[in-house]
Protein backbone atom coordinates (compact mmCIF):
# COMPACT_ATOMS: atom_id res chain seq x y z
CA UNK A 1 0.00 0.00 0.00
CA UNK A 2 1.33 3.61 -0.56
CA UNK A 3 2.08 5.73 2.36
CA UNK A 4 -0.15 8.02 3.11
CA UNK A 5 -0.15 11.68 2.22
CA UNK A 6 -1.66 14.78 3.36
CA UNK A 7 -2.12 17.84 0.33
CA UNK A 8 -3.41 21.39 0.37
CA UNK A 9 -5.26 22.97 -2.26
CA UNK A 10 -5.71 26.29 -3.23
CA UNK A 11 -7.59 27.87 -6.16
CA UNK A 12 -5.75 31.75 -6.97
CA UNK A 13 -8.36 33.66 -9.11
CA UNK A 14 -8.94 37.66 -9.80
CA UNK A 15 -12.43 39.07 -10.30
CA UNK A 16 -11.64 41.16 -13.52
CA UNK A 17 -11.90 37.01 -15.12
CA UNK A 18 -14.44 34.64 -14.70
CA UNK A 19 -13.63 33.80 -11.06
CA UNK A 20 -17.24 31.85 -11.68
CA UNK A 21 -16.13 29.30 -13.51
CA UNK A 22 -13.23 29.08 -12.00
CA UNK A 23 -14.87 28.13 -8.92
CA UNK A 24 -16.99 25.66 -11.12
CA UNK A 25 -14.16 23.93 -11.77
CA UNK A 26 -12.48 23.76 -8.77
CA UNK A 27 -15.25 22.26 -7.37
CA UNK A 28 -14.93 19.68 -10.06
CA UNK A 29 -11.35 19.25 -9.25
CA UNK A 30 -11.96 18.54 -5.68
CA UNK A 31 -14.61 15.83 -6.61
CA UNK A 32 -11.43 14.04 -8.82
CA UNK A 33 -9.02 14.44 -6.03
CA UNK A 34 -11.39 12.61 -3.64
CA UNK A 35 -10.89 9.45 -5.12
CA UNK A 36 -7.47 9.10 -5.34
CA UNK A 37 -6.43 6.32 -2.35
CA UNK A 38 -4.00 6.97 0.02
CA UNK A 39 -4.17 11.42 0.34
CA UNK A 40 -6.33 13.36 2.70
CA UNK A 41 -7.09 16.44 0.72
CA UNK A 42 -7.32 19.83 2.60
CA UNK A 43 -8.85 22.11 0.39
CA UNK A 44 -9.35 25.89 1.01
CA UNK A 45 -12.72 26.37 0.32
CA UNK A 46 -13.16 30.02 -0.99
CA UNK A 47 -11.45 31.60 -4.02
CA UNK A 48 -8.15 32.89 -3.00
CA UNK A 49 -8.28 36.74 -4.33
CA UNK A 50 -6.73 39.25 -2.39
CA UNK A 51 -3.29 39.03 -0.61
CA UNK A 52 -4.91 38.75 3.05
CA UNK A 53 -6.56 35.99 1.79
CA UNK A 54 -3.69 33.99 0.86
CA UNK A 55 -2.15 34.37 3.97
CA UNK A 56 -5.20 33.39 5.89
CA UNK A 57 -5.27 30.29 3.58
CA UNK A 58 -1.61 29.61 4.64
CA UNK A 59 -1.83 29.71 7.71
CA UNK A 60 -5.19 27.44 7.48
CA UNK A 61 -3.36 24.98 5.23
CA UNK A 62 0.23 25.17 7.78
CA UNK A 63 -1.65 24.44 11.15
CA UNK A 64 -3.17 21.29 9.91
CA UNK A 65 -0.06 20.21 8.64
CA UNK A 66 0.44 19.19 5.16
CA UNK A 67 2.64 17.41 3.01
CA UNK A 68 2.39 19.36 -0.07
CA UNK A 69 0.30 22.51 -1.38
CA UNK A 70 -1.33 21.99 -4.98
CA UNK A 71 -1.77 25.71 -6.63
CA UNK A 72 -4.22 26.03 -9.53
CA UNK A 73 -4.44 28.93 -11.65
CA UNK A 74 -7.96 29.23 -11.54
CA UNK A 75 -8.13 32.42 -13.58
CA UNK A 76 -4.40 35.30 -13.84
CA UNK A 77 -4.05 36.16 -10.44
CA UNK A 78 -2.38 38.90 -8.34
CA UNK A 79 1.88 37.63 -8.53
CA UNK A 80 2.02 38.20 -4.86
CA UNK A 81 -0.67 35.44 -3.53
CA UNK A 82 1.76 32.46 -4.63
CA UNK A 83 4.88 34.35 -2.72
CA UNK A 84 2.58 34.76 0.41
CA UNK A 85 1.56 31.61 0.71
CA UNK A 86 5.28 29.89 -0.70
CA UNK A 87 6.37 31.95 2.53
CA UNK A 88 4.31 30.70 5.73
CA UNK A 89 3.55 27.17 4.22
CA UNK A 90 7.58 26.23 3.21
CA UNK A 91 5.99 22.82 1.74
CA UNK A 92 6.80 21.61 -1.97
CA UNK A 93 4.67 23.06 -4.56
CA UNK A 94 2.22 21.84 -7.83
CA UNK A 95 1.10 24.66 -9.81
CA UNK A 96 -1.64 24.08 -11.98
CA UNK A 97 -3.20 25.56 -15.19
CA UNK A 98 -6.20 25.24 -16.67
CA UNK A 99 -7.02 24.60 -20.39
CA UNK A 100 -8.68 27.58 -21.17
CA UNK A 101 -12.77 27.39 -21.53
CA UNK A 102 -14.18 28.32 -25.06
CA UNK A 103 -14.33 32.17 -25.44
CA UNK A 104 -17.34 33.98 -24.38
CA UNK A 105 -18.14 37.66 -25.61
CA UNK A 106 -14.69 37.71 -27.68
CA UNK A 107 -12.34 37.47 -24.08
CA UNK A 108 -10.30 35.12 -22.54
CA UNK A 109 -12.96 33.44 -19.76
CA UNK A 110 -9.69 32.45 -17.58
CA UNK A 111 -6.17 33.26 -18.78
CA UNK A 112 -5.14 30.53 -16.33
CA UNK A 113 -1.68 29.34 -18.26
CA UNK A 114 -0.73 33.19 -18.24
CA UNK A 115 -1.03 33.49 -14.31
CA UNK A 116 0.50 29.72 -13.97
CA UNK A 117 3.41 31.33 -15.96
CA UNK A 118 3.31 34.34 -13.56
CA UNK A 119 3.69 32.19 -9.86
CA UNK A 120 6.69 30.07 -11.93
CA UNK A 121 8.56 32.82 -12.59
CA UNK A 122 8.09 34.69 -9.01
CA UNK A 123 9.25 31.49 -7.35
CA UNK A 124 12.01 30.76 -9.27
CA UNK A 125 13.58 34.30 -9.26
CA UNK A 126 13.17 34.56 -5.59
CA UNK A 127 14.94 31.43 -4.75
CA UNK A 128 12.06 28.33 -4.77
CA UNK A 129 13.47 26.12 -7.88
CA UNK A 130 11.79 23.12 -6.79
CA UNK A 131 8.31 23.37 -7.73
CA UNK A 132 6.84 21.47 -10.48
CA UNK A 133 3.85 22.51 -12.87
CA UNK A 134 0.86 20.84 -14.43
CA UNK A 135 -1.79 21.87 -17.50
CA UNK A 136 -4.50 20.15 -18.04
CA UNK A 137 -7.98 18.50 -16.16
CA UNK A 138 -6.02 16.06 -13.98
CA UNK A 139 -3.76 16.04 -11.37
CA UNK A 140 0.04 14.45 -11.85
CA UNK A 141 -0.18 11.34 -9.83
CA UNK A 142 3.68 10.99 -9.98
CA UNK A 143 4.06 14.75 -7.97
CA UNK A 144 1.92 12.94 -5.31
CA UNK A 145 3.80 9.96 -5.33
CA UNK A 146 7.13 11.90 -4.71
CA UNK A 147 5.67 13.77 -1.88
CA UNK A 148 4.95 9.96 -0.80
CA UNK A 149 8.98 9.21 -0.59
CA UNK A 150 9.17 12.43 1.71
CA UNK A 151 6.67 11.81 3.97
CA UNK A 152 7.79 8.47 4.68
CA UNK A 153 11.68 9.71 4.78
CA UNK A 154 10.28 12.72 7.37
CA UNK A 155 9.25 10.28 10.03
CA UNK A 156 11.09 6.87 9.46
CA UNK A 157 12.96 5.06 11.87
CA UNK A 158 16.21 3.29 10.23
CA UNK A 159 18.58 1.01 12.21
CA UNK A 160 21.99 0.20 11.48
CA UNK A 161 22.85 -3.47 13.06
CA UNK A 162 26.85 -3.33 13.42
CA UNK A 163 28.33 -0.74 10.83
CA UNK A 164 28.72 -1.60 6.92
CA UNK A 165 30.30 -4.82 5.93
CA UNK A 166 34.50 -5.07 5.95
CA UNK A 167 35.87 -2.86 2.89
CA UNK A 168 32.51 -1.38 2.08
CA UNK A 169 33.51 1.79 2.19
CA UNK A 170 31.35 2.96 -0.76
CA UNK A 171 28.28 2.64 1.12
CA UNK A 172 28.90 4.06 4.41
CA UNK A 173 27.29 7.67 4.76
CA UNK A 174 28.20 10.98 6.36
CA UNK A 175 24.95 11.41 8.88
CA UNK A 176 24.99 14.92 9.32
CA UNK A 177 24.82 15.04 5.31
CA UNK A 178 22.17 12.25 5.22
CA UNK A 179 19.65 14.21 7.63
CA UNK A 180 20.06 17.36 6.29
CA UNK A 181 19.25 15.51 2.58
CA UNK A 182 16.84 13.04 4.02
CA UNK A 183 15.90 13.95 7.65
CA UNK A 184 16.69 10.87 8.21
CA UNK A 185 18.93 10.04 11.65
CA UNK A 186 20.46 6.77 12.18
CA UNK A 187 19.82 4.80 14.38
CA UNK A 188 23.34 2.56 16.04
CA UNK A 189 22.81 -0.83 16.99
CA UNK A 190 25.48 -4.02 17.95
CA UNK A 191 24.91 -7.37 16.53
CA UNK A 192 24.48 -9.37 20.04
CA UNK A 193 21.49 -7.21 20.61
CA UNK A 194 19.95 -9.01 18.26
CA UNK A 195 21.68 -12.14 18.66
CA UNK A 196 20.37 -11.84 22.66
CA UNK A 197 16.85 -11.11 21.66
CA UNK A 198 14.35 -12.91 24.09
CA UNK A 199 11.88 -14.92 22.00
CA UNK A 200 9.34 -17.67 23.13
CA UNK A 201 9.57 -21.01 22.32
CA UNK A 202 5.99 -20.47 20.55
CA UNK A 203 7.80 -17.74 18.56
CA UNK A 204 10.09 -20.03 17.33
CA UNK A 205 7.85 -23.23 16.70
CA UNK A 206 5.81 -21.02 14.63
CA UNK A 207 8.79 -19.66 12.67
CA UNK A 208 9.78 -23.59 12.32
CA UNK A 209 7.18 -24.24 10.52
CA UNK A 210 7.04 -21.72 8.45
CA UNK A 211 10.63 -22.15 7.08
CA UNK A 212 9.73 -25.52 6.13
CA UNK A 213 6.38 -25.11 4.30
CA UNK A 214 8.18 -22.34 2.51
CA UNK A 215 11.60 -23.77 1.84
CA UNK A 216 12.75 -27.06 0.52
CA UNK A 217 15.58 -27.62 3.68
CA UNK A 218 17.31 -31.02 2.56
CA UNK A 219 20.32 -29.86 2.49
CA UNK A 220 20.67 -27.90 5.66
CA UNK A 221 20.69 -29.66 8.70
CA UNK A 222 17.56 -29.33 11.69
CA UNK A 223 19.52 -27.73 13.98
CA UNK A 224 20.28 -24.81 11.01
CA UNK A 225 16.45 -25.03 10.64
CA UNK A 226 16.25 -23.66 13.94
CA UNK A 227 18.50 -21.25 13.84
CA UNK A 228 16.92 -19.70 10.67
CA UNK A 229 13.42 -19.46 12.97
CA UNK A 230 14.78 -18.53 15.62
CA UNK A 231 16.96 -15.20 13.75
CA UNK A 232 13.59 -14.55 11.92
CA UNK A 233 11.77 -13.89 15.47
CA UNK A 234 14.46 -12.29 16.88
CA UNK A 235 14.85 -9.75 14.07
CA UNK A 236 10.91 -9.48 13.93
CA UNK A 237 11.05 -8.89 17.77
CA UNK A 238 14.11 -6.37 17.92
CA UNK A 239 12.70 -4.08 15.15
CA UNK A 240 9.24 -4.24 17.07
CA UNK A 241 10.69 -3.30 20.73
CA UNK A 242 13.19 -0.62 19.30
CA UNK A 243 10.13 1.13 17.06
CA UNK A 244 12.04 0.58 13.79
CA UNK A 245 11.05 0.80 10.03
CA UNK A 246 13.59 -0.75 8.50
CA UNK A 247 17.20 -1.95 9.21
CA UNK A 248 20.57 -2.17 7.61
CA UNK A 249 22.51 -5.45 8.61
CA UNK A 250 26.17 -6.13 8.82
CA UNK A 251 25.37 -9.66 7.74
CA UNK A 252 28.99 -10.79 7.57
CA UNK A 253 31.63 -11.85 9.19
CA UNK A 254 30.51 -12.32 12.34
CA UNK A 255 26.88 -13.92 12.18
CA UNK A 256 28.14 -16.68 10.24
CA UNK A 257 31.10 -17.09 12.71
CA UNK A 258 29.59 -16.14 15.40
CA UNK A 259 25.49 -16.62 15.69
CA UNK A 260 25.96 -19.53 13.18
CA UNK A 261 24.02 -18.61 10.27
CA UNK A 262 24.13 -15.80 7.98
CA UNK A 263 20.83 -14.11 8.26
CA UNK A 264 20.17 -14.32 4.39
CA UNK A 265 17.01 -16.80 4.35
CA UNK A 266 15.68 -15.04 7.66
CA UNK A 267 16.00 -11.57 5.92
CA UNK A 268 14.31 -12.98 3.09
CA UNK A 269 10.87 -14.38 5.09
CA UNK A 270 10.45 -11.28 6.88
CA UNK A 271 11.00 -9.01 3.42
CA UNK A 272 8.33 -11.25 2.27
CA UNK A 273 6.28 -9.42 5.07
CA UNK A 274 6.79 -6.02 3.77
CA UNK A 275 9.77 -5.37 6.58
CA UNK A 276 12.60 -3.34 4.87
CA UNK A 277 15.85 -5.04 5.16
CA UNK A 278 19.62 -3.96 3.46
CA UNK A 279 22.71 -6.20 3.73
CA UNK A 280 26.18 -5.51 4.74
CA UNK A 281 24.81 -1.92 6.97
CA UNK A 282 24.06 -0.48 3.45
CA UNK A 283 22.03 2.58 4.56
CA UNK A 284 21.52 4.01 1.16
CA UNK A 285 20.60 0.80 -0.59
CA UNK A 286 17.71 0.73 2.82
CA UNK A 287 16.42 4.19 1.73
CA UNK A 288 16.43 3.27 -1.73
CA UNK A 289 13.62 0.62 -0.94
CA UNK A 290 11.98 2.70 1.73
CA UNK A 291 11.24 5.20 -1.47
CA UNK A 292 10.18 2.23 -3.52
CA UNK A 293 8.00 0.97 -0.72
CA UNK A 294 6.12 4.51 -0.60
CA UNK A 295 5.07 4.45 -3.68
CA UNK A 296 3.43 1.23 -3.73
CA UNK A 297 6.50 -1.23 -5.33
CA UNK A 298 6.25 -4.89 -4.45
CA UNK A 299 8.64 -5.78 -2.30
CA UNK A 300 11.76 -4.22 -3.02
CA UNK A 301 14.78 -5.69 -1.96
CA UNK A 302 18.70 -4.89 -2.59
CA UNK A 303 20.56 -6.87 -5.29
CA UNK A 304 23.85 -6.61 -7.25
CA UNK A 305 25.09 -5.45 -10.59
CA UNK A 306 26.94 -9.19 -11.48
CA UNK A 307 27.32 -10.97 -14.55
CA UNK A 308 26.59 -8.73 -18.01
CA UNK A 309 26.43 -10.67 -21.51
CA UNK A 310 27.68 -7.97 -24.09
CA UNK A 311 26.48 -10.15 -26.86
CA UNK A 312 22.91 -11.10 -25.74
CA UNK A 313 22.44 -8.04 -24.12
CA UNK A 314 21.61 -9.16 -19.91
CA UNK A 315 22.94 -8.82 -16.81
CA UNK A 316 22.09 -11.12 -14.16
CA UNK A 317 20.90 -9.39 -11.06
CA UNK A 318 21.90 -11.57 -8.09
CA UNK A 319 22.49 -11.48 -4.42
CA UNK A 320 23.59 -14.59 -2.15
CA UNK A 321 20.10 -15.45 -1.24
CA UNK A 322 18.58 -12.85 -0.03
CA UNK A 323 15.28 -11.26 -1.72
CA UNK A 324 12.00 -11.70 -0.52
CA UNK A 325 10.36 -15.28 -0.94
CA UNK A 326 7.22 -13.80 -2.32
CA UNK A 327 8.99 -12.53 -5.36
CA UNK A 328 9.88 -16.64 -6.50
CA UNK A 329 9.17 -17.35 -10.23
CA UNK A 330 6.62 -20.21 -9.06
CA UNK A 331 8.19 -22.94 -10.78
CA UNK A 332 11.32 -23.63 -9.37
CA UNK A 333 12.04 -25.31 -5.83
CA UNK A 334 12.77 -23.05 -3.55
CA UNK A 335 15.35 -24.14 -0.72
CA UNK A 336 18.14 -22.59 1.78
CA UNK A 337 21.56 -23.75 1.11
CA UNK A 338 24.81 -23.59 3.11
CA UNK A 339 26.78 -23.23 0.21
CA UNK A 340 28.96 -20.39 1.24
CA UNK A 341 30.92 -19.00 4.63
CA UNK A 342 31.86 -22.60 5.47
CA UNK A 343 28.94 -24.28 5.48
CA UNK A 344 26.91 -21.89 7.49
CA UNK A 345 25.98 -19.71 4.86
CA UNK A 346 21.92 -20.99 5.11
CA UNK A 347 21.05 -18.37 2.20
CA UNK A 348 17.72 -18.52 -0.16
CA UNK A 349 18.23 -20.10 -3.34
CA UNK A 350 15.61 -19.50 -5.95
CA UNK A 351 14.74 -17.73 -9.29
CA UNK A 352 12.84 -14.34 -8.84
CA UNK A 353 9.95 -14.31 -11.50
CA UNK A 354 10.06 -12.85 -14.60
CA UNK A 355 8.09 -9.08 -15.49
CA UNK A 356 8.98 -5.37 -15.73
CA UNK A 357 11.04 -4.02 -12.68
CA UNK A 358 13.13 -0.49 -11.79
CA UNK A 359 17.11 -0.69 -10.52
CA UNK A 360 17.22 2.28 -8.05
CA UNK A 361 19.74 3.88 -6.08
CA UNK A 362 20.08 6.56 -3.62
CA UNK A 363 23.63 7.03 -3.28
CA UNK A 364 25.76 9.96 -0.97
CA UNK A 365 29.28 10.84 -2.73
CA UNK A 366 30.47 13.13 -0.50
CA UNK A 367 28.15 16.74 -0.26
CA UNK A 368 26.41 15.14 -3.00
CA UNK A 369 23.29 13.21 -3.68
CA UNK A 370 22.18 11.15 -6.80
CA UNK A 371 19.63 9.03 -7.75
CA UNK A 372 20.23 6.11 -10.27
CA UNK A 373 17.08 4.76 -12.06
CA UNK A 374 16.94 2.28 -14.47
CA UNK A 375 13.86 0.43 -15.71
CA UNK A 376 14.15 -3.33 -17.25
CA UNK A 377 12.41 -6.17 -17.88
CA UNK A 378 12.82 -9.64 -16.20
CA UNK A 379 13.43 -12.59 -18.17
CA UNK A 380 12.62 -16.10 -17.51
CA UNK A 381 15.37 -18.65 -16.55
CA UNK A 382 16.30 -22.03 -15.06
CA UNK A 383 17.55 -22.33 -11.85
CA UNK A 384 20.76 -22.66 -12.40
CA UNK A 385 22.89 -21.23 -9.51
CA UNK A 386 22.97 -20.94 -5.63
CA UNK A 387 21.55 -17.41 -4.08
CA UNK A 388 18.10 -15.23 -5.55
CA UNK A 389 18.85 -14.08 -8.98
CA UNK A 390 17.01 -12.86 -12.25
CA UNK A 391 18.33 -12.41 -15.58
CA UNK A 392 16.97 -8.84 -17.14
CA UNK A 393 17.35 -6.68 -20.32
CA UNK A 394 17.30 -2.53 -19.78
CA UNK A 395 15.94 -0.49 -21.94
CA UNK A 396 19.37 0.98 -22.82
CA UNK A 397 22.17 -1.66 -23.82
CA UNK A 398 23.64 -3.71 -20.57
CA UNK A 399 27.36 -1.90 -21.80
CA UNK A 400 25.66 1.31 -21.73
CA UNK A 401 23.99 0.97 -17.91
CA UNK A 402 27.22 -0.44 -16.94
CA UNK A 403 29.38 2.29 -17.60
CA UNK A 404 26.80 4.82 -16.07
CA UNK A 405 26.61 2.98 -12.93
CA UNK A 406 30.79 2.45 -12.67
CA UNK A 407 31.81 6.10 -14.35
CA UNK A 408 29.42 7.62 -11.74
CA UNK A 409 31.21 5.46 -8.67
CA UNK A 410 27.84 4.25 -8.23
CA UNK A 411 27.38 1.40 -5.48
CA UNK A 412 27.32 -1.72 -6.25
CA UNK A 413 24.07 -2.32 -4.61
CA UNK A 414 20.98 -1.62 -6.32
CA UNK A 415 17.68 -1.81 -4.86
CA UNK A 416 15.13 -3.38 -7.22
CA UNK A 417 10.94 -3.49 -7.15
CA UNK A 418 8.63 -5.04 -9.85
CA UNK A 419 6.96 -2.53 -11.62
CA UNK A 420 8.15 0.59 -13.63
CA UNK A 421 8.55 3.42 -11.10
CA UNK A 422 10.44 6.28 -12.99
CA UNK A 423 9.27 9.55 -12.75
CA UNK A 424 8.11 10.11 -9.20
CA UNK A 425 11.94 9.46 -8.43
CA UNK A 426 12.86 12.17 -11.16
CA UNK A 427 10.16 14.35 -9.15
CA UNK A 428 11.39 13.13 -6.13
CA UNK A 429 15.06 14.43 -7.56
CA UNK A 430 14.00 17.67 -8.25
CA UNK A 431 12.66 18.62 -5.37
CA UNK A 432 15.29 17.56 -3.20
CA UNK A 433 18.12 19.09 -6.00
CA UNK A 434 19.78 15.60 -6.33
CA UNK A 435 21.69 14.96 -9.75
CA UNK A 436 19.45 11.96 -11.67
CA UNK A 437 21.79 9.14 -13.59
CA UNK A 438 19.97 7.04 -15.72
Amino acid sequence: MKQLVKIGVVCFARKTFDFNEAFEIYKKIQADLKKIHQVEWRFVKELVIEESEAVSAAMELKTKNVDAVVCISGTFHLGSLILQLNKIVQKPLLLWGLIEPPYNGGRLRLNSVCGLNLDCSNLYKTGTKNFQYIIGDSIDEDWIDAIRVLKLFSYTRVGLLGGHAKGFYNVDVDESVLFRETGVLIEHHELHEVWNQEVSEIEVTKRTEQVKEIFDVRDISDEQVTKVATLTAKFSRFMEEQNLDAMAIRCWPEFAAEFGISPCSAMSILQSEDIVLGCEGDVCAVLSMLAQKAVGGESPFLTDFTQVNFEENWQLAWHCGVAPCNLWDGKCVRSLDPYFAGGKGVTADFVLKPGKVTFMRIDEAGEEFRIFLQPAEGIPQEKELKGTYLKVRFKDHVRDVLNKVITNGIAHHISMTYGTIIRPMEILAKIKGWTVIQ
